[in-house]
Formats: C-alpha cells, sequence, structure tokens
C-alpha cells in the first residue's frame, strides 16, 4: 500500500509526516483519530514482493506473533506498542510518538561547538538505557534490541530517555538462536561481527552490550567506532577513548572498551556485569576482557576456534579474510 500524508489507516490512524525511512519500510507521525489529541508513530513494514506466497504468510504469521509480545512491553524508558495489523499488504506497527532530541543530534551539536558532551549526563543516560535493555533481556523468552545507535535514542527536556525504533527486534528461541520481527543487519558502526551474518548469525543479549558500547564511545569521544570488520582485520584500528578527549574517566574508558571486545565471550554477560564495571568499577580478574586481548586476527581466531560455541563467528571472521585478500589482489595485481 501506499501511505503518504492525509492517509487514513484502519479508519483511525490519520498520516501527517514522515518521521524516518530504512530498507525495510517507513516511520510515520500519526493522529488518532479515537483518541482526539493522541499522536502515535507509524511503523509500516514493506515485505519483498518477489517472496512466494508462503514465504509471505509465514513472515506475516511471525510478525503478528511478535508484535503481539512487543505489546507486553512495560516499561518507562521504551515506547509503548498500541497496535498492530496488516493493511493491504504491509504489516503497520503502532507506537508511542516520542518528542525530544535523539543522541545523534546531541553529537552533532557539541562537535559544531568543538567540545565533548558531559560525560556525568551520557551516563545518567547509560543508566536508563541500561535499565530498558535490562528490562528487555529479562522477558521470557529474552528480547534483544539489535539496533542501539545515538539515533535511536531520545532524550526529553527533563532528561527522561526512550530507546525507540523496534525494526530489528529478536525473541530468542529455547537454543538461544533468535528469530526477527523486521528483517536487517543493524547500523555499521554500532553491528558486532556476529550480527554481519543478518538472520543466519548467532546474536543474543551479548550484541546488544557491543551496540550500546559503540554508542557511548561516540557520544564520549565525538567519533564512532570503526566497523567491527574493520577492527577484526586491522587489530589497532579502535583508538583509546582517553586519546580523543582525556577528560574520560579512565573507568568509564574501561568499561567501554571492555564492551567492544570483538567476541561475544570476552564481553560482559550481561547487563548486570557492565552496570558493575561502569559504575562500580567491578572488572573480572582472571577471565573475559582482563584474560585475552588478541592483537592480530590469527590470535583471534585461535581463540574463537578454542570452543564449539566461538565457531559460527570463526566462520564470518574467516570469510571476511577471504575477501579482504580478494579485494586486496584484486586491486593490486602482481
Amino acid at each position: 500500500m501506499s501511505i503518504i500524508p492525509g492517509a487514513l489507516l484502519k479508519e483511525r490512524y490519520l498520516i501527517k509526516e514522515p518521521i524516518g525511512k530504512g530498507g525495510m519500510g517507513a516511520i510515520w507521525k500519526a493522529a488518532d483519530n479515537r483518541l482526539e489529541g493522541r499522536i502515535c508513530a507509524i511503523k509500516a513494514i514493506v515485505r519483498d514482493p518477489h517472496d512466494t506466497k508462503e514465504v509471505q504468510e509465514q513472515s506475516r504469521s511471525q510478525f503478528h506473533r511478535e508484535a503481539s509480545g512487543l505489546a507486553r512491553l512495560d516499561h518507562p524508558n521504551l515506547p509503548k506498542v498500541s497496535d498492530f495489523f496488516t493493511e493491504e499488504g504491509t504489516d503497520i506497527l503502532v507506537m508511542d510518538f516520542v518528542d525530544g532530541e535523539d543522541l545523534g543530534e546531541k553529537i552533532r551539536s557539541a562537535r559544531k561547538k568543538h567540545r565533548f558532551l558531559n560525560e556525568e549526563h551520557i551516563l545518567d543516560w547509560t543508566r536508563q538505557i541500561l535499565g530498558a535493555l535490562d528490562y528487555l533481556h529479562q522477558q521470557t523468552p529474552p528480547v534483544v534490541h539489535r539496533d542501539i545507535k545515538p539515533s535511536n535514542i531520545k532524550v526529553n527536556d527533563r532528561g527522561l530517555i526512550k530507546l525507540v525504533d523496534f525494526g530489528l527486534v529478536k525473541v530468542m528461541t529455547p537454543d538461544e538462536r533468535t528469530i526477527t520481527v523486521v528483517q536487517g543487519r543493524g547500523t555499521i558502526h554500532y553491528t558486532p561481527l556476529e550480527q554481519y551474518g543478518g538472520d543466519t548469525g548467532h546474536t543474543d543479549l551479548r550484541s546488544d552490550i557491543y551496540s550500546l558500547g559503540s554508542t557511548l564511545y561516540h557520544l564520549l569521544t565525538n567519533q564512532a567506532p570503526p566497523e567491527a570488520k574493520v577492527r577484526f582485520l586491522h587489530s589497532k584500528s579502535l583508538s583509546p577513548m582517553r586519546m580523543s578527549n582525556p577528560d574520560v574517566s579512565t573507568r568509564t574508558e574501561r568499561a567501554v572498551h571492555w564492551s567492544l571486545s570483538l567476541h561475544p565471550e570476552d564481553r560482559p554477560t550481561s547487563i548486570i556485569a557492565f552496570r558493575q564495571a561502569l559504575f562500580e568499577g567491578q572488572f573480572p580478574d582472571a577471565t573475559g576482557y582482563s584474560q585475552f586481548v588478541p592483537e592480530t586476527p590469527r590470535e583471534w581466531l585461535s581463540h574463537a576456534l578454542a570452543e564449539p560455541v566461538h565457531r559460527d563467528l570463526a566462520i564470518v571472521a574467516t570469510l571476511l579474510m577471504v575477501l579482504a585478500v580478494i579485494i586486496t589482489f584484486g586491486t593490486n595485481p602482481i
């Protein structure tokens, strides 16, 4: 279906203006004609018209099942999903409209003024984000956001944070694999290496920790971290945060860099562990971040292949190395 300003969905939602657009659809601002004065956000999810009828039906069934789960979520730092339906082949998700400035805009404003955002303010926002993520991860089954980035976090004039855009949400299955509500691969600078496989990648709760760490790195240094695949191929490409912003506390720097470990097994195991490191300085003595810091791709691969749970990620890493070799020799013939 074609959604344009003035369109009326389900004889209730009057489309006002576009808010954002992505590869799988768009988000619109709309008025709820049933509840006078209420403004909401409409996420329209467009399916591939070339998919078979069976695939489309499976996708739609999955959308309704997972959207129903999202509608049960209730947390002060998450927008409430109030409705979902399919109209003329387009899946529609209706959420609270979140006003305020997103953190990407905060970064751009700080850079324009040649200054850094206040670490105390950033940590206050982070406490709220961690609360929302802990709530999602504690669901049965757990919910993984998969697209945490500055532009998906809004803050209002009172300092209240909202983690928005459920576009890539995954609900974990009992075998700890994940299925998508809306297919996608996240935003490159905030995407962990294991998520490069898209829907075939083995993402879990630690994938959100990596994305949040990338977001904090950007907020504190005014620059996004290098892509995970670049970091894998060039182990020294991630600069220490205090090199860019000397005012960042050493504890914050250490916690953020821990969350940015390329391999999931080397990151904080949970939101609680990350919170303890970030606010209480509690780090593992002989495991994870402090135990193993690979210097080269070969060391990283050896570490990844040592345990069966690492092998999916190692395969993705190996493919990236092969691709890098092909590109190198293809562009520099002997």
